[in-house]
């Protein structure tokens, strides 16, 4: 197997690392001083990404993006990882489930997030329904040539920011496997409609100015239109689109993670103590083999997965590896950078603590380990039909 990058990545890696660490790393003390990111910093991040050709690399060029493969893009996500989340989604990568659409949802919805001119927010989770999206309680009723919706959505990542969300709701029962299953449909619901409300969340200790918000729909009605795809086949569009996110997941937390090693191994090198530096001693230098080993673990699961997708593969499996290895490793990898550092680690003149508090949220967002543990378990029960 040839491991070598092409041409293209190696310049994808270096121009996003580029600008991550010129661009976004200044802003980082700020955005978790106020716990949010102005409007004006945001806007001038996507200027920059657009003058760089960046911006919406994950849609493909029939639509204006960059098109770029599935492991390219975890090239790219693994660099955006090395800064926050608040920043990074500036950087633009519109929900690829958009290209579902007819021509024109394209024209209305998805063209102009490709543009930087609209931002969507997707809306699964709500109080009662994490992990299990068919358990979801937001209904749509038909009226006519409309639907009415009507429940509430929480953990929904930058809707305040965005200009529509991609709502997730349940519009009756069929029965899957003799049992009654909720049928799920995807709605693209515009932000100012009647009845629907964006209301703040709840206060995260993880990635601050990454704001989360609670949405409710009371009465709202919107045409059929509206509806992405099909009615009824919701929960496969969502499985769809998570297994893209999940590789986007793994690859911020190698980034995370490397950010994290990279400080570490300096400071071992240039902190003495008893006459050397710390790296020296065997209870600093093995925790540096093992969160070097672990990373390239890591790094190479996520790879691997992202070339099976690239490849037209069944990948569940392996994306759910990449997914759960990777966001445990990171929190174990942060934790003994901080370690290394000792009391300054937790100081706030520092990165470290930061990225401790982010990963936490890695293993539970877009599927929590435990979701990613029965996928797995599930992938090598089926061929022996169990």
């Amino acid at each position: 197997m040839n491991f070598d990058l092409t041409p293209e990545q190696a310049m994808v890696v270096k121009t996003v690392r580029g600008f991550v660490e010129n661009e976004l790393y200044p802003l980082e003390p700020e955005v978790e001083r106020t716990g949010r990111v102005p409007k004006e910093m945001a806007r001038e991040i996507q200027r920059k990404v657009k003058a760089l050709g960046f911006y919406a690399p994950n849609i493909p060029e029939e639509f204006g993006g960059g098109g770029l493969d599935s492991v390219t893009m975890a090239l790219l996500e693994r660099e955006l990882g090395r800064t926050s989340w608040a920043l990074h989604v500036w950087w633009g990568r519109p929900s690829n489930i958009l290209c579902a659409g007819n021509d024109a949802q394209r024209e209305r919805y998805l063209l102009p997030s490709v543009r930087g001119e609209k931002i969507d927010a997707l809306a699964i989770s709500e109080p009662d329904a994490g992990s299990d999206i068919r358990g979801m309680r937001t209904s749509a009723r038909r009226d006519g040539g409309d639907w009415i919706i009507n429940g509430t959505k929480h953990f929904i990542s930058h809707a305040d920011s965005a200009d529509f969300v991609i709502l997730f709701a349940s519009t009756g029962e069929e029965r899957i496997a003799s049992q009654a299953k909720k049928r799920i449909t995807c709605f693209l619901i515009d932000k100012g409609t009647p009845g629907f409300e964006v209301r703040p969340g709840y206060e995260s200790v993880s990635v601050r100015g990454y704001n989360n918000c609670i949405l409710s729909f009371d009465d709202c009605r919107v045409p059929a239109s509206q509806i992405l795809g099909e009615e009824g086949l919701g929960f496969e569009m969502a499985n769809t689109w998570l297994r893209s996110t999940r590789l986007s997941v793994a690859a911020t937390c190698v980034g995370k993670a490397r950010r994290a090693l990279d400080l570490a191994l300096n400071h071992a090198a240039r902190r003495r103590q008893f006459g050397s530096p710390i790296g020296k001693f065997q209870g600093v230098a093995f925790q540096l083999a093992d969160m070097v080993t672990e990373i390239d673990a890591a790094d190479y699961l996520t790879l691997a997965a992202a070339w099976r997708v690239d490849q037209g593969l069944h990948a569940d499996r392996e994306i759910a590896q990449a997914k759960l290895y990777a966001s445990e490793m990171a929190a174990r990898v942060t934790d003994r950078a901080l370690q290394i550092f000792g009391g300054m680690g937790l100081m706030s003149e520092l990165p470290l603590e930061r990225m401790w508090r982010d990963v936490r949220v890695d293993r539970i967002w877009d599927g929590t380990s435990e979701i990613q543990r029965h996928i797995i378990a599930r992938e090598m029960l089926r061929p022996l039909g169990a």
